[in-house]
């Protein structure tokens, strides 16, 4: 549930961010096997039954969790940075309206802020998180065999130069945009519908909320992730030319392959993946605030 205004000292200013930074990691603990189906659907693996099947089969049930030090670092980057910044900016935005409640295209304004920031100091770890859970498609000779998150990024660094860390970036930053417009303007819009209209008690109010949120966050999201995943991923071929020129190079190639629906290729279990992820990280962040109350913070 949203926080309330606060001002004076650090902790305040800080808090958000914190809280963000540590309840998206809790729930990526939870996420990173259905993230994981995700990606290698996308990759044009089969079905979830097929991805998974094949996956304990050819590699185990810890392939599932290959890519979780990117994972858990893009948390504490990406989430950290538009959690924080998205409470941060509708508290702002609360005193400029003398405490009313925000509209929700006020709401919405401050999401895709929050996921431009969030995505542009995560982005790096989203890289290699990709690249984890792509390498085990690739042939023997063409894999990278990052052994964490850390390596990854220091390899991609020495292979490729500095710049290449923000590799995606331009997809990255849109479909954070478009994923925290769905996602935070909903979840905030909702929690005021379910509390205020509705009468709902606490819990039963951060479960619909996030529910909401999450489809959203899916639907808004899920084009721009699909181009997203296809820049990351991307190989040159023989003659070293590689696939796209870019992401607007490779969506009008996909609309034209594949027509519109391509972008929502492995939709269903993306917004699984998505909602559970989005409701708890917002129920680990009520949990993280209770205690904080508890104890005065």
């Amino acid at each position: 549930m949203g926080e309330k205004p606060q001002s004076g000292g650090v902790w305040p200013t800080v808090k958000p961010f914190i809280n963000g930074g540590a309840s998206g990691m809790l729930a990526t603990c939870v996420i990173q096997p259905i993230d994981m189906i995700k990606v290698r659907i996308q990759l044009g693996q089969g079905s979830a039954a097929d991805v998974t099947k094949t996956m304990l089969k050819n590699e185990g049930f810890g392939a599932f969790y290959k890519g979780l030090s990117a994972g858990l670092l893009r948390q504490a980057t990406y989430t950290t940075a538009r959690l924080g910044s998205f409470r941060i900016l509708t508290n702002k935005a609360i005193e400029a309206n003398e405490g009313k409640p925000l509209p929700l295209y006020q709401k919405a304004l401050c999401g895709l802020t929050a996921g431009a920031i969030g995505a542009t100091v995560g982005s790096p770890a989203d890289l290699a998180l990709i690249r984890m859970q792509a390498d085990a498609t690739l042939p023997l000779a063409q894999r990278r065999n990052y052994t964490n998150a850390f390596h990854a990024l220091s390899r991609i660094a020495a292979d490729e130069g500095v710049l290449a860390l923000w590799k995606g970036a331009g997809p990255t930053v849109v479909r954070a945009m478009a994923l925290n417009m769905g996602m935070l303007a909903s979840y905030d819009q909702s929690v005021e519908f379910f509390r205020d209209n509705l009468g709902m008690g606490e819990a039963a109010t951060v479960v619909g909320a996030s529910s909401v949120s999450g489809f959203f966050a899916a639907a808004c999201s899920l084009p721009f992730d699909y181009v997203k995943t296809q820049i990351q991923k991307m190989q040159p071929d023989a003659e070293g030319k590689l696939p796209y020129t870019g992401s607007f190079d490779c969506a009008m190639k996909t609309l034209k392959a594949g027509g519109p629906f391509k972008f929502y290729t492995g939709f269903p279990v993306y917004c699984i993946r998505i909602a559970p992820h989005v409701m708890m990280t917002w129920i680990f962040l009520n949990q993280i605030q209770k205690v904080e109350k508890k104890i005065g913070l």
